[in-house]
């Protein structure tokens, strides 16, 4: 599964988490390393780098810098699943290593 020039929207997200509806991931993809920018609700800039393994799952890290000007970092692991449309969408269970350290799980889906 390559994931290169895609985008994906959140579709749902735990409550500690800073991702939202308005947030949005540009995926990048060479060989097997996943990176990210993405933007949008609470957080003003954030990056990923992550390895896709031959599942099309993703071990990945985060720091994003939120809109109260704090840095957050956290690990995910993400599992894809392919809808009838073809798009992928993401299942992701996730653990800030920043603040609080709580843990969450979200939805993406490609736009």
């Amino acid at each position: 599964m390559n994931y290169h020039n895609k985008q994906f929207r959140p579709l749902s997200n735990s409550e500690n988490g800073e991702v939202s509806e308005d947030t949005r991931f540009h995926y990048k993809q060479e060989g097997n390393i996943l990176t990210s920018e993405y933007s949008g609700a609470q957080i003003v800039k954030g990056h990923l780098i992550g390895l896709v393994d031959e599942n099309g799952n993703i071990n990945m890290r985060y720091h994003q810098v939120n809109n109260q000007g704090e840095l957050m970092t956290g690990i995910c692991h993400s599992t894809p699943e392919i809808m009838p449309s073809g798009k992928i969408r993401l299942h992701e269970k996730w653990q800030w290593t920043s603040g609080d350290q709580s843990s969450g799980e979200s939805v993406l889906e490609e736009v």
